[in-house]
């Protein structure tokens, strides 16, 4: 999984080509309209407020990909918060070399509105290949659909022993392998949260968002961590209904269990156990803060101003109407709105409330 999606030529993240939205394999949300980056970027002026207006105030955006949220985020801040856009240090993390250039392309051009972005928050926006390197900051740690992307161990009980599925080659083409368990920590994560793994049925364990996390709260000084992916807490996710797992790959906007059809050229994902993010985040000083849904994060967001975010000056009814369509897809609880979770943590602020969490189910 690794080689397939990371692998520095051939890697489906690292080739330099369109991935997602209409011409990719699949829809995120900043690729449908700039309203979700607005009102994320409503949400991160509240968090620094939070923090006493905290001098400077970073927002790290992991998995910053073709660099629509980013050029929505800051042409939002510029357009609503100009106190906290004196404030904010945007800081986009990407490891493809091809898409850290597509970033700095994108900002170099329009930003909301088809107005440019401002000159002095350009100026603060760096573009990274990774978090090493950098120091503690205060502000937030942001995602959006990165976690599922790491590369997952596979397990299944077979004979009434834990099993791995290994990926081994017969000729010309790639089968799986059932073997020994690889890894200590594999089997340890596995009895922490599936412990009652039925025979046949299959898991996936994904040491990389362990490491991920920690990595996050040791970066982190003061502040937020915000995760958004499809996935759940591991009670509702480990079930006798996904007995095959949650591994799919996706290639031209269709979820397919041929995992080794087109390596490199199809998107490989499984979905997040939220629960072992919000453990392994607790030894590395991060609080938890909430846990909801894509849906009540937004419409808590958007409800002060009556989701006024959501157009932009000078466009016809038409257009208006596209944009309203656009919302209701990322709000829709069948959908969007409920299959994407929203994870928030946080560290050196005490008891933190947050407008998007008003409908969260605690």
């Amino acid at each position: 999984m690794a080689l397939c999606l990371y692998h520095p030529e051939y890697g489906y993240y690292t080739q330099g080509l369109e991935r997602t939205g209409v011409r990719g394999d699949y829809f995120t949300s900043p690729d449908l309209h700039p309203i979700f980056a607005r009102l994320i970027a409503r949400q991160a002026a509240e968090m620094w407020e939070l923090l006493a207006n905290a001098g400077r105030f970073a927002w790290v955006e992991m998995g910053a990909g073709r660099g629509w949220f980013v050029r929505d985020f800051l042409g939002g801040v510029s357009y609503a918060r100009a106190d906290f856009a004196a404030a904010v240090d945007y800081v986009a993390v990407e490891p493809g070399a091809r898409q850290r250039e597509h970033i700095q392309q994108r900002l170099a051009g329009s930003g909301t509105g088809g107005a440019a972005l401002d000159p002095a928050l350009l100026s603060k926006t760096r573009v990274l290949a990774s978090l090493e390197g950098l120091e503690p900051v205060t502000g937030c740690f942001f995602s959006n659909e990165l976690v599922d992307s790491f590369p997952v161990h596979v397990v299944t009980r077979s004979g009434g022993r834990l099993k791995e599925v290994y990926v081994t080659a017969e000729g010309e083409r790639l089968r799986e392998k059932l073997g020994s368990i690889s890894d200590p920590q594999v089997a340890a994560a596995v009895a922490r949260y599936a412990n009652q793994l039925e025979e046949g049925q299959r898991v996936e364990v994904n040491l990389e968002a362990a490491r991920w996390i920690r990595t996050v709260g040791h970066r982190l000084a003061r502040g937020f961590v915000v995760t958004i992916d499809y996935g759940d807490l591991a009670e509702r996710l480990y079930t006798l209904d996904r007995l095959r797992g949650t591994l799919l790959a996706y290639r031209g906007h269709m979820a397919l269990e041929d995992f080794f059809d087109a390596p490199g050229e199809q998107d490989l994902t499984a979905h997040v156990n939220f629960r072992a993010l919000i453990d392994a985040g607790r030894e590395a000083g991060l609080g938890f803060t909430a846990f909801t849904t894509q849906e009540r994060l937004l419409m808590a967001l958007g409800e002060p101003s009556e989701f006024a975010d959501l157009y932009d000056e000078g466009q016809t009814e038409a257009e208006k109407l596209a944009a309203r369509l656009k919302l209701k897809r990322l709000l829709d609880p069948g959908t969007m709105g409920s299959v994407f979770k929203v994870l928030v943590q946080h560290k050196g602020v005490v008891e933190p409330r947050l407008t998007g969490l008003k409908f969260c189910r605690r």
